[in-house]
């Protein structure tokens, strides 16, 4: 039975951008959804790791060839659209916390984003042994030193933790750094998981 578990944020515990949220984003671009959602992730692996939400954003517009009449409603937008919470899971994390398990956080997220989420849901944060932010680390996943510095923060080895992200390569890349870990489906499939 697993003591150690380690949760991705977006797509586990937190909800993903609404479709309302995205096309908020490509409005305010002024650009094409399938060029802007280009070159919005393209971009993103140096903000995750914690460049500034101007250098971010002056990134995808040049990638993109344009100029955004409004990057603060951008930047609001976008931040806005990744503060949601899945509310069965924040009760798994409370029910996990309570029966003892040592529980760990390991996200891709931007500096600009954390204090929000502190701010709104500290509540349920305070049960995690370890907040490991990519923007604080320096390093976002699948780098396998992310994980490495997740597992020494909760004073364990990867191979004593459990982790589940949505994201099948950020999984693999658990994998090879000794974790056990799962593509997340459900808080039942965590329960399952855990009980034996």
């Amino acid at each position: 039975m697993p003591e150690v578990i380690v949760f991705d944020l977006y797509g586990v515990i937190a909800r993903t951008q609404t479709d309302e949220a995205k096309q908020q984003l490509v409005e305010l671009a002024g650009v094409s959804a399938e060029r802007f959602w280009e070159a919005y992730w393209a971009c993103r692996p140096p903000y995750d790791a914690g460049q500034r939400s101007d250098l971010y954003w002056a990134a995808v517009a040049e990638r993109l060839g344009a100029r955004f009449a409004d990057v603060p409603a951008l930047t609001e937008a976008d931040l806005e659209s990744w503060c949601h919470v899945d509310d069965e899971m924040v009760a798994l994390v409370h029910e996990l916390a309570d029966s003892g398990r040592t529980l760990g956080l390991l996200s891709n997220i931007i500096e600009d984003l954390v204090p929000i989420w502190e701010s709104r849901h500290g509540d349920w944060l305070g049960r995690f042994g370890a907040l490991t932010y990519s923007c604080r680390i320096g390093v976002a996943k699948p780098d396998p030193r992310a994980y490495e510095i997740c597992a020494s923060r909760l004073g364990v080895t990867p191979g004593d933790v459990l982790f589940f992200d949505d994201n099948e390569a950020n999984v693999v890349a658990a994998r090879q750094t000794g974790m056990a870990a799962e593509v997340f489906v459900s808080p039942e499939q965590v329960r399952a998981r855990i009980a034996y």
